[in-house]
């Protein structure tokens, strides 16, 4: 069976091309089905009917400045979705013990450098002290390109350890892909209109916050759910 055959067309105001998930376009042009954001959430939660679980996921089209850095950042959501992000934080002594009575999943000082040298430990964010940021550094190849490298502009890189897996554990993290295009969930279909509207707000004024002043740096919004289309949003 085809990804679209499981949709019933008919009750789509969406044709067949209008589903195509395809978020990276040269037009500016808004779509002619293009929603307000509070139809779309409706009708994804029409098409998830009986699946409070799936994700829904945000798409957002950037434009930034010739040479502006990458495009990333974090948030607090209002309703987070996930619930088990793991933390690992480089730091030994007091720093280490701060570490895990905070709730850190892993914690380690050289051993840990190495362990995640062989690619022997799984985590989702990175923390680090000062002083162990040295010691990391040597492995900065590995977790620079996975975004997780410990930076203290990212304030991953911190003597407040406790304050800082706090954050890490509750944060939503997002980065464009080389398209430049952010595609991040931001809620599930069990949630409410509200709080799903108040998540979407929360991911894209932190994205805008990337704009260095540029007025139209978002170009295009997008919301899709795990078997719904992909909406192109007129006011996100």
């Amino acid at each position: 069976m085809s990804g679209l055959s499981r949709f019933t067309l008919s009750r789509s105001p969406f044709s067949v091309h209008s589903l195509c998930r395809t978020y990276a376009s040269k037009s500016r042009a808004p779509h002619p089905n293009a929603v307000p954001l509070e139809k779309a959430i409706a009708m994804l939660k029409a098409y998830e009917v009986g699946r409070p679980q799936q994700t829904i996921e945000l798409h957002v089209q950037c434009a930034p400045e010739k040479g502006q850095p990458p495009i990333r950042g974090s948030c607090i959501l209002t309703r987070p979705f996930k619930s088990d992000t793991r933390v690992l934080v480089f730091a030994e002594g007091e720093k280490a013990k701060e570490a895990r009575a905070a709730g850190a999943d892993i914690v380690g000082g050289d051993e840990l450098v190495n362990k995640v040298r062989e690619d022997e430990v799984k985590f989702d964010k990175c923390l680090s002290t000062p002083e162990m940021l040295p010691k990391v550094a040597k492995i900065a190849r590995m977790l620079g390109p996975k975004g997780l490298m410990p930076t203290v502009n990212k304030g991953t890189v911190t003597s407040d350890i406790a304050e800082a897996i706090k954050f890490s554990k509750s944060a939503h993290d997002f980065r464009a892909d080389k398209m430049l295009i952010v595609h991040t969930g931001v809620a599930k279909i069990g949630f409410t209109d509200a709080e799903i509207l108040d998540n979407i707000q929360k991911v894209m004024v932190s994205i805008r916050e990337n704009s260095r002043g540029k007025n139209k740096f978002v170009s295009r919004v997008h919301l899709s759910s795990t078997q719904g289309p992909g909406i192109q949003i007129t006011d996100a």
